[in-house]
């Protein structure tokens, strides 16, 4: 498939897990990928290596979202090396179980500087630098509507994405960029499933009408779908990839 030949596309938090599917489906469609990760190099590579082989470019760069200056570095070096950027995908995020009573200052900014001020300074250099056309994918959470316990903190990030994400769209609409947003549900990912019971697993798989977990590759090709033309009349959207729980 070729659909995405000679687009260039930023995915934050791409070394594993979601992100990764994302990068590689991305790139088997032909899009050039920046693999974008904050601490595991060695992961980041293997996604760099994997899209070699499809005889696709690709690059990783160090970045950690909460920081604007290496907000801005991702972007400068995504510009230097491919001269445009025409797809982001804001994937990169954080979590913290706790109850209302149990969040610490810390755990609050530091789920707000990665999950909120990360996406909307990366959607900023989009604005920026972005070609006539792009997507901007940003990623919320089912949870939002579930009203799950331990998640107070987790959903009012994604809340707060969603809002931004409404509010750009309309911005951008003029230079024919869409934003839209991917709200998965309970997906097995190693970050996911790490910490879980197999008891706490059973219960979140039973949540969907499908009685399991989701799958990264399907959370993929639904963003694969929003950056390609097929998609060029959606914007503003939130869409929800999580088999029926909500």
């Amino acid at each position: 498939m070729t659909g995405l030949a000679g687009k260039v596309a930023i995915v934050t938090g791409a070394s594993r897990g979601i992100g990764r599917a994302i990068a590689l489906t991305l790139a088997s469609q032909g899009a050039s990928v920046v693999v974008n990760y904050a601490g595991r190099a060695d992961k980041a590579q293997e996604v760099v290596t994997e899209i070699d082989k499809m005889g696709v470019k690709a690059i990783a760069v160090q970045a950690d979202v909460s920081k604007v200056a290496d907000i801005e570095r991702l972007f400068a070096e995504t510009m230097a090396q491919f001269g445009k950027v025409d797809i982001l995908v804001n994937n990169a995020g954080t979590i913290v179980y706790k109850p209302i009573t149990e969040i610490t200052e810390a755990d609050f900014d530091k789920i707000y500087a990665v999950n909120v001020k990360g996406t909307f300074f990366a959607c900023q250099q989009a604005a920026r630098h972005m070609t006539e056309g792009g997507r901007i994918i940003n990623f919320s959470s089912s949870t939002t509507a579930l009203m799950l316990p331990t998640y107070s903190a987790y959903v009012a990030t994604k809340g707060a994405v969603e809002q931004i994400s409404r509010v750009l769209a309309k911005e951008l609409g003029a230079k024919n960029i869409a934003v839209n947003v991917v709200s998965p549900g309970p997906t097995a990912t190693e970050l996911f499933l790490d910490g879980k019971t197999e008891e706490q697993i059973n219960r979140l798989s039973q949540m969907a009408v499908f009685g399991r977990l989701g799958d990264a590759q399907e959370i993929a090709d639904v963003v694969a779908f929003l950056a390609s033309d097929a998609a060029r009349w959606i914007t503003a959207q939130n869409i929800r990839v999580n088999g029926g729980i909500i």
